[in-house]
């Protein structure tokens, strides 16, 4: 008598693929970055930032996609505040697999969005954008599909670094063997520097042109730039 088929079953992956998955760093970027912040200390940072737009204001009902998701630790950020309609995009599936958020995923290109026109009411991407390898042409692409997808009235959350005198005297310490010694944290950040040096310093140097490809179309809601950062929320307008 034959032994009963066994069924095992295999779980299926949270994301749909849109784009072959990719790898979004080196072994030592990816170390650095592990090292430089525990996984509470970035959703905290993520929790911080959405408060600084006044999210909690919002309604819980929107739509939010976040590109370049990565872990989705942003994403997490969104659901502690009480959002529930989240999806992620990112170019790596490996990262993907460890978004803790309840949230549909996508392995996809920030650039080539396959989501229907004004079909979102949120889009957002926090340090994503300074990875993109063609500037400012991939920032052009990258705001206007959010701005093709966004609903009319729909807002674009962005933060990313940018070139202030505190961010300058940060990198002047990365120099010094000594500081890097002293405070560890300055140490693996200094090799994140190092490691997307290209991307990094490009987008660093090229905020002129940077700007209007990120706004295009956009009117400004908020702008902050402080302690190396920009923070920008801009809404599409009603027609």
């Amino acid at each position: 008598m034959s032994s009963p088929v066994r069924v095992v079953s295999v779980p299926q992956p949270r994301w749909k693929s849109w784009a072959p998955s990719q790898e979004c760093c080196d072994p030592e970027w990816e170390s650095a970055y592990l090292a430089f912040e525990t996984r509470e200390q970035e959703e905290k940072k993520f929790l911080r930032r959405l408060r600084g737009f006044e999210v909690e204001r919002w309604s819980r009902d929107l739509q939010i996609v976040e590109l370049c998701c990565g872990r989705g630790s942003g994403l997490q950020a969104w659901q502690k505040l009480g959002f529930e309609n989240l999806e992620g995009v990112d170019l790596s599936e490996r990262l993907l697999a460890e978004c803790p958020a309840p949230a549909q995923l996508y392995v996809g290109d920030c650039r080539q969005l396959l989501l229907p026109d004004a079909s979102r009411d949120v889009v957002v991407v926090q340090g994503g954008l300074h990875h993109l390898p063609s500037l400012p042409d991939d920032v052009r692409a990258t705001s206007a599909e959010a701005w093709r997808v966004l609903k009319p009235g729909g807002k674009f959350l962005v933060v990313e670094p940018w070139d202030t005198p505190f961010l300058r005297f940060v990198h002047w310490l990365c120099t010094l063997p000594s500081a890097r010694l002293l405070w560890p944290r300055l140490g693996t950040l200094a090799t994140m520097i190092e490691r997307e040096a290209v991307t990094y310093h490009a987008w660093l140097g090229r905020p002129d042109e940077v700007w209007p490809a990120l706004t295009k179309g956009f009117d400004t809601v908020q702008k902050k730039i402080a302690l190396g950062k920009l923070s920008w929320l801009g809404s599409k307008p009603l027609r």
